[in-house]
């Protein structure tokens, strides 16, 4: 075989398992988790990447969903909408964030509660 001939064997090789990979890919997506993973917070002094799974009640550290979440919402409800902590709610969303989770890090002695080691982005 000639060394055009192997060539030409070897990218027709390499052609046909990138298709496989591709299509093996695409056929088994991950699936989507029914609780989120990481939520990203905008605020004016810097986007918060949360990450709710260290947070749930299974990760060890007894937070129950209803010592953040108050109020009963459907999944497609915001914090800061007009019904719970929107721009004219008292408290504003970013003060209620500020007492639960900074609050709850300064008691528990665990978690970050400098400006800067969450709005970091």
């Amino acid at each position: 075989m000639s060394s055009k001939n192997g060539q030409a064997l070897a990218f027709a090789l390499a052609a046909i398992l990138l298709v496989v990979g591709v299509v093996c890919y695409a056929a088994f997506p991950q699936k989507t988790p029914e609780e989120p993973v990481r939520l990203m917070l905008k605020s004016t002094a810097g986007k918060i990447l949360f990450d709710h799974k260290t947070h749930t009640d299974d990760a060890g550290y007894g937070i129950a969903c209803d010592d953040c979440h108050h109020e009963e919402q459907d999944e497609s409800q915001s914090c800061s909408g007009e019904d719970c902590h929107g721009p004219d709610s008292d408290p504003k969303r970013g003060d209620a964030l500020h007492t639960n989770c900074k609050g709850c890090h300064e008691d528990s002695g665990a978690g970050p509660v400098e400006c800067a080691a969450c709005h970091i982005m």
